[in-house]
């Protein structure tokens, strides 16, 4: 005869303790994770603001001279100060983001489109494609990629037009490794193989199903792309071969700053901050999305 086990209170209170203790620590994690996120996002939202505001509207022109207000301090009329031109240094950083950013986005958008469609066709294939592919990405890694992007724009013209093509080409083998490496971890996954039973075409299997599950990793790609799309133009601009005038660019205004550091310091550190601004929110806005995937 089978005995029914006893039912003992102490095992309740024991039960609720770790499953209290097990909520407590999620409940952690998770206001861990919100830190990052909510740190990223208003800093992310502002300077998106800003730089989205400041390619249609700013306080001042960023072109008027004014020899009369050369080199002016901060102050209420001018919040970050003038230039050496006299022209409003808080009016040329915002049209300066949203360059920097305008610039940045088109470069992910280029590269990882690219990243994408040519990671999942040798990821999921494989052969000879994959075998060529492989060999031309480990041949654009083999150079430093802001000495590869010089080569590149040097050949085609300064402009900002060119600085886009040159970093995208440049960041297209990054993109490609990670989306091959998640293609060929996935496509002999049993969902997929199940699809393939059920006669589900190859293009659908390939952006449908597979696809969609690379999100999280592909995301903090992106993310640290952007970053790095950022300070690569500032520093193409800051070498002169980037966005030319009478644009702004963040780059470009920290190149022209350097020779008055002692005399009108606030002329790079404008500019400067607004770089550091820009790469950390997004940069802890990507790593509370990543820690929201774990």
């Amino acid at each position: 005869m089978r005995m029914e086990e006893k039912h003992s209170p102490e095992k309740d209170i024991e039960w609720k303790k770790g499953t209290s203790w097990k909520k407590g620590t999620l409940w952690k994690r998770r206001i861990s994770w919100n830190k990052y996120l909510a740190a990223g996002v208003i800093m992310t939202g502002i300077a998106l603001t800003i730089g989205i505001l400041g390619l249609f509207w700013t306080p001042y022109s960023t072109t008027a001279m004014s020899a009369a207000e050369k080199f002016a301090p901060p102050s209420i009329r001018h919040l970050f100060g003038t230039d050496n031109f006299g022209r409003d240094i808080f009016s040329r950083v915002m049209q300066g983001m949203g360059t920097t950013i305008g610039i940045s986005t088109l470069v992910v958008l280029f590269s990882g489109t690219a990243g994408i469609l040519l990671g999942a066709i040798t990821g999921y294939f494989g052969g000879l494609l994959d075998e060529a592919v492989m060999r031309v990405t480990d041949a654009v890694n083999g150079f430093p990629s802001i000495l590869l992007a010089l080569v590149i724009i040097s050949i085609l013209g300064n402009g900002k037009h060119n600085v886009i093509i040159s970093l995208g080409i440049v960041f297209i083998p990054s993109f490609v490794r990670i989306v091959r490496s998640e293609f060929i971890r996935l496509r002999d996954a049993d969902y997929i193989r199940r699809a393939r039973l059920m006669g589900v075409g190859r293009l659908r299997i390939l952006f449908v199903h597979i696809l969609p599950n690379i999100f999280s990793v592909f995301w903090v790609s992106v993310m640290i792309g952007f970053n790095n799309a950022i300070l690569a133009e500032s520093g193409m601009s800051y070498l002169g071969i980037g966005v030319q005038p009478p644009d702004a660019s963040l780059g470009k205004m920290l190149s022209d700053a350097q020779g008055y550091l002692q005399s009108a310091p606030w002329y790079a550190l404008a500019p400067g901050l607004a770089i550091v601004w820009i790469v950390l929110g997004f940069s802890l806005f990507s790593e509370g999305v990543r820690r929201y995937g774990e």
